[in-house]
């Protein structure tokens, strides 16, 4: 059988399960001509990394300035972002709350009745982790929305802050249809120009994506085996039921009772963005594969897609507000307290707020729960429990973020009579 031959999905797959055994027989220091395996696996993936983010910033530009400019030209635009933003708060607070609820059932930071703190032990990278975060703290959430206007746009996009520069594309979108019609014309021509280009070099990329995705995961299992996760099994169980109870429950809940389409079409569908999201633990550089399958397999029109998916990047983080949510709470019970309905009440309420704001790259959710662990009087060195197993959560996480954003643009195209989607 012809592996090139096979779906992408199916070769992103294959890649996993090689990826799981090389790096366990390799470790870190197995080499091969005084070249070690991990030095390798870490030069691939992140080559593979880099030319998935060299998209991002060129491709959310064109696809939401050519579907805003398109959305503002009729009456649906309003009624498009209003069902946008009510399905991001609403799947996010779903998610939220269905950590809550098994983290009080299972309370995995207590083991044999007493608090893991001792039995678990901090991370030796804590000190670095306390270092990147400190300072951090309840007002950070504020910057959030400060972070939306940015005074610099270009400056914005280099360093990675998308919020800035999607209320940019956002803003210029819509004004493109307000200047006379030959202008008008020559900026829509221009945009959709440059998106369908880059379209065209995000399959491209994707060709290589099962490449990547050995080399990333290799990488983690090369990097920690799998005895740093025996400890925290409880706690990496009860992530990982409360992600699947909103991926395999209210997700297609969504999808079957109001967008009225079959669930496991959509996951067929998304099945390459979902690997490659689990793989890069990046929803920002999952973007561009998310973007092609929920337009060529979901069929999303570009007008819903183009407006629904860049932002849902950036805002729309199920899985992360979730995991702040759990891990806030396992904290908590490792360290032995005793949490109120009000404490508990804030923490989903922060989780809400920052999950919004958290940059769509590996561990950015870590400062996050740094700042829901000081708003309820937790210290911050109690993340140092979660260290070990933080980076296999994150992968998982990132996948459920990716997820719910196409579930979002599938079931907001079909409230807006788009009779094709998932046919």
């Amino acid at each position: 059988m012809n592996l090139l031959k096979l779906k992408l999905h199916w070769q992103i797959l294959i890649a996993l399960f090689l990826a799981v055994i090389a790096g366990w027989f390799t470790g870190k220091e197995a080499s091969l001509f005084g070249i070690t395996f991990y030095s390798l696996y870490e030069f691939f993936g992140t080559l593979f990394l880099n030319a998935l983010k060299m998209l991002i910033i060129p491709l959310i530009a064109s696809s939401i300035i050519t579907g805003m400019a398109g959305a503002s030209q009729n009456a649906a635009f309003g009624r498009l972002g209003v069902k946008t933003l009510l399905y991001y708060m609403t799947t996010s607070l779903m998610a939220i709350l269905i950590g809550l609820l098994l983290v009080d059932m299972i309370s995995p930071g207590i083991v044999n009745g007493e608090p893991a703190r001792e039995i678990i032990g901090l991370s030796a990278d804590t000190d670095d982790v306390l270092a990147k975060t400190e300072g951090k703290g309840a007002a950070d959430i504020a910057a959030v929305f400060l972070r939306m206007i940015p005074t610099n746009v270009v400056a914005a996009a280099a360093n990675g802050q998308l919020l800035g520069l999607i209320f940019f594309c956002l803003l210029f979108g819509y004004f493109v249809t307000k200047v006379r019609d030959q202008y008008t014309k020559v900026m829509m021509d221009f945009w959709q120009g440059v998106f369908e280009i880059m379209m065209r070099i995000t399959d491209w990329v994707m060709k290589f994506a099962p490449i990547g995705v050995f080399a990333l995961v290799a990488k983690v299992v090369a990097a920690t085996g799998f005895a740093a996760f025996q400890p925290l099994l409880l706690f990496m169980i009860t992530v990982l039921m409360a992600l699947a109870i909103h991926v395999f429950v209210s997700l297609p809940l969504l999808l079957h009772f109001i967008a009225r389409v079959n669930p496991l079409k959509q996951y067929k569908a998304m099945a390459p963005a979902l690997l490659t999201a689990f793989s890069t633990a990046s929803s920002s550089a999952t973007l561009p594969l998310t973007m092609d399958c929920v337009e060529n397999n979901a069929k999303v029109s570009n007008r819903t897609s183009s407006f629904v998916l860049p932002l849902g990047a950036t805002v729309n983080m199920d899985g992360t507000a979730l995991y702040e949510c759990v891990a806030a709470m396992f904290i908590a019970q490792a360290y032995g307290l005793e949490l109120s309905f009000v404490t508990q009440f804030t923490v989903v309420l922060i989780a809400l707020l920052t999950s919004i704001g958290v940059a769509g790259i590996p561990a950015a959710s870590l400062v996050a729960i740094v700042v829901i662990l000081g708003a309820i009087g937790l210290p911050a060195e109690g993340i140092g429990l979660i260290l070990a197993v933080d980076r296999i959560l994150d992968m998982c996480r990132t996948s459920v973020n990716v997820f719910s954003d196409s579930c979002g643009a599938v079931l907001i195209a079909k409230t807006e009579g788009e009779e094709e989607v998932l046919k």
